[in-house]
């Protein structure tokens, strides 16, 4: 008999996950709220990990058409000082495969054409949830409903159903920081890489299409109002090249207050609902591996949700791992682009000008090193 599943939330995590089920034999139905999907968003960058899911998932090769393999890299700090330099290849020989700057809505696209036709069902909100798998939800057509062997949670960092099912979890905390996310036009040259100064930091990815997809970010003790270009380009007007020029050239700028779940969940199922991506474990941007723990969360679902104890080995594989990824990315911004003391900022650059490129690339790819298991 064929197995059902509901999936909750079409962003990347979700459509992986029902993408992956669909290779398993599921019969699949993902409910998203947005009346229709237009591409939003911006950059991300898919390291070794989130590649080989997407390896798994069949995709790996169209990722790697549409996306661009990694260059040189580094950091500097503001006045365009290199703290560390990774050559071009470097990467790649050390774990077998490059990063990929990839735009969101490029790699939303290509999830979505691994779905039969039917699949996702727009302008569906999610009203309720139960252990046992039985889903309602308001949609186009009005109430629906359904009981489904496995009900998979992707739907964010206020998760509907997370709310519902884990009601003492603790909800998105504020991190103290504001962040603005654009892509331009760019036909320079560009080293891929993150500058820091004292309680800032400023990001740059080059994509396929010849765009850049930068990020800035500073410490905001409160929540500011969004859409503050003066307050950009008052911050990061002065930073080296080509800084300055990216901003400038863009012409729209998302703004986010950054939150994550600072209180890690004691589990991520109940019965036979899965909690992934944002809705488990939505973690700070620091370490760029938040769409590829949602990656890697989608396939060993996948991979597993047909056992008989396949949510619990889910839960005991995942929640560890991606728990422990969110830990460092907590510390990563803390020690880097949160960081504001001066005395503490310089030792911090010289403990990276002193740090040897083989022991910093080790340190780079510590949880992109991970391989998925096979979807068959």
């Amino acid at each position: 008999m064929t197995r059902t599943a509901v999936v909750a939330g079409a962003g990347i995590g979700g459509l992986a996950a029902a993408a992956g089920l669909v290779r398993r034999g599921w019969q699949v139905t993902v409910l998203d709220r947005v009346p229709a999907f237009r591409p939003v968003g911006a950059g991300l960058v898919l390291q070794a990990n989130g590649l080989r899911c997407l390896d798994a998932l069949g995709l790996g090769a169209a990722v790697r058409e549409r996306g661009r393999t990694d260059m040189s890299a580094g950091t500097r700090t503001s006045d365009g000082r290199w703290l560390t330099r990774v050559r071009p290849g470097d990467l790649e020989r050390r774990i077998g495969t490059p990063a990929i700057g990839v735009h969101r809505a490029t790699l939303h696209e290509l999830l979505l054409g691994a779905l039969p036709d039917g699949t996702v069902v727009t302008g569906a909100d999610v009203e309720a949830v139960t252990e046992d798998g039985d889903v309602r939800w308001r949609g186009p057509d009005g109430p629906a409903r359904m009981r489904a062997d496995l009900v998979v949670a992707a739907d964010g960092i206020h998760s509907t159903v997370r709310r519902l099912l884990w009601p003492e979890a603790a909800g998105a905390a504020r991190i103290g920081v504001t962040a603005w996310r654009g892509v331009t036009a760019w036909d320079g040259d560009l080293t891929v890489g993150i500058t820091w100064d004292r309680g800032a930091e400023f990001g740059m990815v080059p994509l396929t299409d010849g765009r850049i997809y930068w990020y800035a970010a500073v410490n905001a003790a409160a929540a500011e109002p969004a859409n503050s270009p003066a307050r950009l380009t008052d911050r990061f007007g002065g930073w080296h090249d080509p800084i300055p020029a990216l901003i400038a050239s863009t012409g729209t700028v998302l703004y986010d207050d950054l939150a994550c779940l600072d209180e890690p969940l004691t589990t991520y199922v109940k019965g036979r609902v899965a909690l992934i991506g944002d809705a488990a474990h939505a973690m700070t941007p620091h370490l760029g591996q938040g769409a590829n723990q949602a990656l890697e969360d989608a396939v060993v679902l996948a991979a597993v949700a047909d056992r008989p104890d396949g949510l619990a080995r889910y839960d005991r594989e995942r929640r560890p791992r991606s728990q422990q990824v969110a830990q460092a990315s907590r510390r990563i911004g803390r020690l880097g682009q949160q960081l504001r003391n001066p005395v503490a900022v310089a030792a911090r650059n010289t403990m990276m000008r002193l740090t040897p490129p083989g022991l910093a690339l080790r340190a780079m790819t510590r949880f992109a090193d991970w391989h998925p298991p096979a979807l068959g």
